[in-house]
């Protein structure tokens, strides 16, 4: 077994090498709760300590997915952190946020997801501070899920599924499509300039004014 370690001010990344799948489904349900994070990718593991930058950023796109569509009266499915697995692919992920949109009705009832049966998040959300070292974007696709948003720190990326089975940059989201992204990434970058909950009522005052037209009819 093989190892790389990455460390940076933003988060600490180990990649190993040679995992079997019973282990790694061992190590998921054993570190629960301990707020890492586990990629696998057909016998690669990639472990990743989030910061409290990578924690407060990933809430804060969270929170604002979450208040919008509760002020317009959108149907959703909060799945956070749940992994996102299939044995047969041998790969598996941890989203920092993930959300059911149009698929929230046929996973209402759902507490265990199987992506056999079950379909996969129609929204991702990832907070990438430092590299990956396993391409996370490949085990999306292999997933199925249609859409990916990337933050950076800086930039927010709306990536969407292509029938070549890769992602492409897009200027509009698929699963909220009257949402322009330049707004949320401005948002994002306002988030430091005052307290939290002072700057998600901004956020809130925002959706009221320019998107109410867009609640379902």
């Amino acid at each position: 077994m093989s190892t790389v370690l990455q460390n940076c001010q933003a988060e600490d990344r180990l990649v190993l090498d040679g995992v079997s799948w019973a282990t790694y489904e061992a190590l998921v349900a054993d570190l629960e709760h301990a707020g890492t994070r586990l990629t696998y990718d057909q016998g690669r593991l990639e472990i990743v300590s989030p910061s409290r930058q990578h924690e407060r950023l990933k809430r804060s796109i969270g929170r604002m997915i979450e208040t919008m569509t509760l002020e317009l009266g959108i149907p959703i499915d909060s799945g956070s952190a749940t992994t996102l697995k299939r044995q047969l692919r041998q790969r598996g992920l941890e989203a920092d946020e993930s959300y059911y949109i149009s698929n929230e009705p046929r996973v209402r009832d759902r507490d265990d997801l199987d992506l056999t049966v079950d379909p996969p998040p129609d929204l991702a959300i990832e907070v990438d501070l430092s590299q990956p070292l396993i391409d996370k974007l490949a085990i999306y696709a292999d997933l199925r899920v249609p859409e990916v948003w990337s933050f950076d720190g800086k930039n927010l990326r709306i990536l969407l599924l292509q029938s070549d089975d890769t992602y492409a940059d897009s200027r509009n989201s698929a699963a909220f499509p009257f949402l322009p992204p330049a707004r949320l990434e401005s948002f994002l970058l306002e988030r430091g300039t005052t307290d939290e909950t002072t700057w998600i009522r901004r956020f809130r005052a925002w959706v009221r004014e320019e998107l109410a037209d867009y609640r379902p009819k």
